[in-house]
């Protein structure tokens, strides 16, 4: 009787710290009494974003006279050949360790801590008190050079990438990298932020409709995501009622057949 009881006991612990529910599982999930179909309004984080040390832009500079503003747009070695990330990394204008940038002619430029509108209103001054007039049609286009964003943890393809895009969303970002697995909580997101001063750390739970309304669900450039593994990866019992099942009956086998060897 002692020996069933410490079964039952055994199965019923495993049983409840083993199977992973499909509220762990299910993204974005609304909240009862939220009536279906509700207008989400829209945060834009992204378009307020600041410049900071190591971020890359892209600058084009255009005119009437194309030849007179040809001088201030960059013309790398391998213009003609680069593609993709590695035409942005020749082309783009990286903001160094004392937040300024190089452009030809116009040498150090102050950015940091700019958005990219506030940039463009920048040269736009310059170039206009200094190099040209209101009658040449100068017309500037300043834009982040892609978002770069790493990610790790339970994830499908841990890595960084470079989504060439003004915006995304860590919804984006995941389905990129291959989707959280199983295992991976989706309750606890893990974003590592950079800021002027240093980093922080901040928690997103992607299970709830809510976290569109997070100030973190917008990606910014050098964000790090993390995502952690639940419980049920390192208790090892199984991720699903099958494998729970046959760790239970395993666990009980040999619990049983120890407790009739040191009996006899």
């Amino acid at each position: 009787m002692r020996l069933k009881s410490l079964v039952i006991v055994l199965i019923v612990v495993v049983s409840a710290t083993s199977c992973i529910s499909t509220k762990q599982l299910t993204y974005l999930q609304e909240q009862e009494g939220v009536a279906i179909d509700s207008l989400i309004p829209i945060r834009k984080v992204n378009e307020e974003y600041r410049l900071q040390t190591h971020d890359l832009i892209s600058i084009r500079i255009k005119a009437t006279d194309q030849e007179k503003v040809g001088i201030f747009n960059p013309v790398s070695d391998g213009a003609l050949t680069a593609t993709g990330e590695q035409k942005l990394y020749n082309d783009g204008f990286a903001v160094d360790i004392h937040g300024n940038i190089r452009i030809p002619t116009l040498g150090e430029v102050k950015v940091i801590g700019l958005t990219v509108e506030e940039i463009r209103m920048k040269l736009e001054e310059v170039l206009l008190r200094d190099y040209l007039n209101e009658t040449s049609g100068l017309f500037v286009t300043v834009k982040l050079a892609g978002i770069r964003y790493t990610i790790n943890g339970e994830i499908g393809s841990p890595g960084s990438n470079i989504i060439l895009r003004n915006q995304l969303t860590i919804m984006e970002a995941i389905a990129n990298s291959g989707d959280i697995t199983t295992t991976g909580d989706r309750t606890d997101v893990v974003i590592i932020r950079q800021y002027p001063l240093g980093q922080k750390v901040h928690h997103i739970d992607l299970t709830t409709i809510d976290a569109m309304q997070s100030p973190y669900y917008y990606v910014q450039p050098n964000d790090l995501i993390l995502i952690n593994p639940l419980p049920q990866k390192s208790i090892g019992s199984g991720t699903t009622g099958l494998q729970s099942f046959t760790t239970i009956i395993s666990i009980a086998t040999a619990l049983v057949t120890t407790i009739l060897l040191l009996t006899r």
